[in-house]
């Protein structure tokens, strides 16, 4: 795991290596172990390492080729570089490292455009052919590893985060009306390749992207998601089996490809005791499993510990258990922030960056349950819909997930941004690709390919990336995630969701962990607003740069600020943090950049 950064010159002069250092500097925290940069003509690479794989320094980025011609920096893990390895050296090709940041090399020499189709993992890349002038970038099938960028008409730069773009300068900071829409109706989810920046967009998943050194570009999908039924019909035990023999594979291959311990997030959800459970059958020794809680609420617990702590003494893990008192919490929540590539409203931002920081001291990667809920319909707004008749395609999404409808979003901003209904018009091309054979498969495949990549699987790669911390994701295998696609919904939504885990889990994980409610990473000092958090958000929302921005209506934000605990999502998020969120973000990662020299 690693940060990528690079600039490509399309106007002839030599590449800002004075952009790209700061870049690099930008990106320390995803790779503390080395730093490298490479330049060729108009071309200029810079990279940080995170030692998982060949912890030797063979291995260290930019990585060169001179034979071959070709320069590689890369984020990110190749599950079956093994087998690529050996496939390419049946080809001819000799390795002068052990880990698989060459493997994609080679692939890209033997097999061009076509080599993201033999990769199995997570990954965002960029190649240069110094031979073709040309450099080619691509990001795996579900936007595990993210991919930002920027083009002028002089230039062209990439990074793992927005930051590191900023920093380069020459960036347009402008707010971008669609993705302002996207961001406050999508539960922070900004479809790519906009971001909240008109000047910052993101490759997206699934997708390449060939640029040439005069300019010329292509962008492309390798990868789509088929969400029908097989041709042969499957029973239900059939599904049940396919299943778990995939997520077992999943769960073992994030294991074994690492030159150091992998440890795991256990929240004290299915998801995360599962990955424990099946990581201990599989013969693992030494487990060590790391939890985060925090002060409750009134209204709702502040920590899992009652079900997590069931999990460690069945397996005897070697656990730690952190409680961080709120206190803490509004202390560094501004650096929380500060590590996010585009805002997040989710609560569990929080908790995943000062939770990484200490898992961090002990382990460099974990695996991590993001993707289960999305995948096997998990949330308790797919019922709902399922259950919703009611009209068209997007109106059964809409009143079950939308955080604001279009008329509120235009009361909550100022008359600058109250555009079109972006938001709806892009969900409904969305739920209408073909390959869905009901509603609810297009529902699930769009949550899988599309907005969980902005939502809980961005949180989880910047919060532990800001702390040189590899989380790897085996519900979103994907492998597994196209056997799931194709599974009946029912049979996933049996029970109030995720059915074929809670089959597996039985007879491996207590039943109270099983049958409990669904339970969300709990931070209730952001959804029940109140006292000192209540004071930083109203600070925020009437600070000198927030009236200046001019985003928010002033009587929006005072309905909220009466009642904050009143205005709930419909996914129940604080309305008010959104605001105060997004306003802090643009003050600590925009405000202080300025439009620097490009």
């Amino acid at each position: 795991m690693c940060g990528i950064c690079g600039e490509l010159r399309l106007d002839g002069a030599a590449p800002r290596l004075d952009a790209v250092r700061r870049m690099i500097q930008c990106l320390e925290r995803r790779g503390p172990d080395h730093e490298g940069s490479y330049s060729d003509g108009p071309l200029a690479f810079g990279h940080r390492r995170l030692s998982v794989i060949d912890l030797s320094e063979h291995a260290n980025q930019p990585m060169v080729d001179q034979e071959l011609g070709l320069a590689l920096v890369f984020n990110g893990t190749i599950y079956n570089f093994r087998e690529l390895r050996s496939e390419l050296r049946d080809l001819g090709y000799h390795f002068f490292s052990d880990g698989d940041s060459e493997v994609i090399l080679k692939a890209w020499h033997a097999w061009g455009e076509a080599c993201v189709e033999h990769l199995h993992g997570m990954f965002a890349f960029a190649v240069w052919d110094g031979r073709e002038r040309q450099l080619f970038l691509a990001r795996d099938r579900l936007g595990i590893k993210p991919l930002y960028y920027s083009q002028t008409h002089e230039g062209f730069r990439f990074a793992s985060n927005t930051q590191a773009l900023l920093a380069a300068g020459g960036v347009d900071v402008s707010i971008d009306p669609i993705a302002l829409h996207n961001l406050f109706t999508l539960h922070a989810v900004v479809l790519a390749p906009r971001t909240i920046l008109q000047g910052v967009r993101k490759l997206a998943p699934g997708h390449c992207l060939l640029l040439r050194s005069d300019g010329s570009r292509r962008e492309w999908s390798y990868w789509s998601l088929d969400a029908t039924r097989p041709e042969h019909p499957m029973e239900d035990d059939e599904w049940l089996d396919a299943i778990h023999a995939a997520l077992r594979r999943a769960v073992q291959k994030r294991n074994d490809v690492a030159d150091v311990p992998v440890g795991v997030l256990l929240s004290g959800g299915l998801d995360s005791s599962l990955l424990v459970a099946l990581l201990a059958e599989a013969g693992v020794s030494d487990l060590r499993t790391f939890s985060v809680g925090f002060e409750d609420h009134p209204g709702e617990k502040g920590d899992e510990f009652e079900f997590s702590d069931q999990i460690v003494e069945r397996y005897a893990t070697r656990h730690r258990k952190y409680h961080i008192p709120n206190d803490e919490v509004l202390r560094r929540l501004p650096d929380a922030v500060e590590q996010m590539a585009e805002p997040m409203f989710g609560q569990d931002a929080v908790a995943f960056y000062l939770l990484g920081e200490q898992v961090s001291q002990e382990v460099k990667v974990v695996q991590s349950g993001q993707g289960a809920d999305e995948v096997f319909g998990g949330y308790f707004w797919y019922p709902q819909m399922q259950a919703d008749r009611d009209g068209p395609a997007l109106e059964r999404f809409a009143r079950h997930y939308f955080d604001r409808d279009h008329e509120e979003f235009r009361h909550m901003v100022t008359p600058a941004y109250r555009g079109e209904d972006h938001s709806s018009e892009q969900i409904a091309h969305l739920l209408a690709h073909p390959q869905a054979d009901t509603f609810m498969d297009a529902v699930l495949r769009m949550d899988v390919t599309t907005l969980i990549v902005d939502d809980p699987v961005k949180r989880v790669d910047n919060m532990t990336m800001a702390w040189g911390l590899e989380a790897r994701v085996p519900f979103l295998d994907h492998e597994l995630v196209e056997l799931a696609a194709r599974c009946p919904p029912e049979l996933k939504l049996r029970q109030g969701g995720k059915y074929p885990l809670k089959a597996m889990a039985r007879g491996l994980i207590p039943d109270a962990v099983i049958d409990r409610p669904k339970g969300y990473f709990p931070m209730p000092a952001l959804k029940y607003v109140r006292g000192e958090f209540l004071h930083f958000m109203q600070d925020i929302l009437e600070s000198r740069a927030c009236r200046e921005r001019g985003l928010y209506s002033p009587a929006y934000v005072n309905m909220l600020l009466s009642a904050p605990e009143m205005h709930l999502t419909r996914l129940q998020g604080s309305k008010l943090w959104h605001l105060a969120l997004l306003e802090l973000w643009l003050q600590r990662n925009v405000d202080n950049c300025g439009l620097k020299e490009a």
